[in-house]
């Protein structure tokens, strides 16, 4: 058993001859032991991940929900990072109780940390001023976890070398971090969602200072105070996961008109879809991306211009439209004999096949023998694609707020695009509003045309959106088109409004813009500055 420090002035040696520093921690009256320096470093790996994975979530809800992934990860990460310092400054103050210190900072740690994710949910859906609650919340919990590793490497000091604790300590605080990093893209994310995994990543935490007030030294009695205070900790956060799901669904219950049918997160995206009067709607990541009661206007203006400027529309690329709406108006065309949707996520092609109202919206497309999807991110599938060239390309792309999907508008998208595009084949964008974002809507006129397309600008008004606009393109000079007479089933477009699409009113003239490359994704601070951060609509 190792004894309290010696009372008579002479100091005690570590194994390599430096003295050791007691801190007043080792102030009460009794025998101590000498934690396992393993179990010790073990505890340091544990809150690196745990420390990490806040960090991520925090900043996650703030992209999900604020837009801009690029400047919302900046400005939680950089301020989390500064409230660690704020912490590790802290510690300097803390002198006595050390072990006990330490963990009652680890569960305030696991509570703050693990609801972090529902509480910020929640002051989005039910507050408006959710930034002053995310920054409040990312200093708070920073600061907790900026002070957990003074804390313990000052109760580490008892058994290394200066030289030899920071050595420990250091590499393994930066595994953790980067184990965390792993384990919530790969794992936690796509699995459970950020309502989860900032719970069972505080369970994690407050299990961790549970275990410690029999691995670290200190007052017996404070010992058992803190054992029974993890437990409290430990069953809060317990119950929070058992009630993860009602937390999501109070948070988006006041985002959504109707009856929300299906709530689910996949490892790329949030997908809601409601019912109002019997039209569903679909949203991803809290944004509308149709309304059943009008979404035919959107579809049909998006895919016919395409194939009606096309000779011979047999071979079709869909980039996006994973809901199976734009292959539906496809396969109104006599023509077509093979279509490829490249979408991203398997959740949302998988619902557009297997939920019974939008299978029932998109007539079972997605179930047709001429349908082939793929799963992957167009911009590499089309830098990889080794097959035979599309007559017609579509893209129904989310619009372009972040950078991920800014890339997907750019000059080196579209002319990889091009090398796959028949002679004599057409591209259709969707692409923003002209009326509300008109320089986001005029910059990827432009980006086409810098792309070697000939580019012609049209839009529909389509009550769910306003205003909306598309681009359709051909590497050569346009043909007259086609009637849509060869195209039954159309709910909107004729003959004659197809024409009046390309006529543009004064106040949704052109404007002066740049190019989109994907070294600036100026396409993306033109629709940000635009749209800025409206209100979610609600159907």
């Amino acid at each position: 058993m190792a004894k309290l420090p010696p009372t008579d002035g002479t100091p005690e040696l570590k194994p390599g001859g430096a003295p050791i520093a007691y801190s007043q921690a080792d102030s009460w009256t009794g025998e101590l032991r000498q934690p396992s320096a393993n179990l010790l470093l073990g505890i340091v790996f544990v809150i690196a991940t745990a420390g990490l994975i806040y960090e991520l979530v925090m900043a996650a809800v703030a992209s999900y929900v604020l837009g801009d992934s690029v400047r919302q990860f900046s400005l939680v990460i950089g301020t989390y990072l500064s409230a660690l310092g704020m912490g590790a400054y802290a510690s300097r103050f803390i002198g006595r109780d050390l072990e006990v210190k330490f963990i009652d900072v680890e569960l305030s740690a696991a509570l703050i940390g693990g609801f972090s994710a529902p509480a910020l949910f929640l002051a989005y859906s039910y507050t408006p001023s959710f930034s002053l609650y995310l920054f409040g919340t990312v200093i708070l919990v920073g600061t907790l976890v900026g002070l957990e590793l003074p804390l313990l490497v000052r109760i580490l000091e008892r058994q290394f070398e200066l030289k030899e604790l920071i050595a420990r300590t250091l590499s393994v605080d930066y595994l953790g971090a980067l184990i965390g990093s792993l384990t919530f893209s790969l794992f936690l994310f796509p699995q459970l969602g950020l309502v989860q995994s900032s719970l069972v990543c505080g369970l994690l935490n407050a299990a961790v200072a549970l275990a410690s007030t029999w691995v670290l030294n200190g007052d017996p009695k404070a010992m058992v105070r803190a054992r029974l205070r993890s437990v409290v900790v430990i069953a809060l956060l317990a119950t929070g996961i058992g009630f993860g799901g009602r937390f999501s669904e109070l948070s988006e219950a006041p985002l959504y008109n109707g009856e929300v049918l299906v709530a689910k997160q996949s490892a790329y995206q949030r997908i809601v879809v409601t019912e109002t009067a019997g039209h569903i709607s679909l949203f991803l990541n809290g944004k509308l991306q149709f309304a059943g009661v009008d979404e035919s206007i959107y579809h049909e203006a998006l895919v016919h211009p395409a194939m009606a400027s096309t000779a011979v529309p047999k071979r079709i690329l869909i980039g996006g439209g994973g809901d199976g709406l734009a292959v539906r108006e496809l396969l109104r065309w006599p023509e077509v004999e093979s279509i490829t949707l490249v979408d991203l996520d398997p959740a949302m092609t998988d619902l557009a096949q297997n939920f019974g109202p939008l299978q029932q919206l998109n007539e079972a497309a997605l179930s047709d023998p001429r349908v082939t999807v793929q799963n992957a991110d167009a911009f590499i599938f089309l830098a990889e694609y080794k097959g035979a060239p599309f007559d017609v390309m579509i893209f129904d792309f989310p619009d372009p707020s972040s950078y991920g999907l800014g890339k997907l508008y750019s000059m080196s998208f579209y002319r990889r695009a091009a090398k796959h595009l028949a002679p004599n084949g057409s591209l259709a964008v969707q692409s923003s509003s002209p009326y509300y974002a008109p320089k986001a809507f005029w910059c990827v006129v432009k980006t086409l045309e810098d792309s070697g397309f000939n580019a012609r600008p049209y839009h529909a008004f389509v009550p769910s959106f306003g205003e909306w606009g598309y681009v359709l393109a051909k590497p050569n000079s346009f043909r007259p088109f086609r009637s849509l007479d060869s195209a039954p089933g159309r709910k909107d477009l004729t003959d004659e409004k197809l024409a009046l699409l390309f006529s543009f009113p004064e106040d949704m003239k052109p404007r002066v813009t740049r190019a989109n490359r994907l070294n600036n994704q100026v396409l993306v601070s033109y629709y940000e500055s635009e749209w800025g951060l409206p209100p979610v609509t609600t159907y």
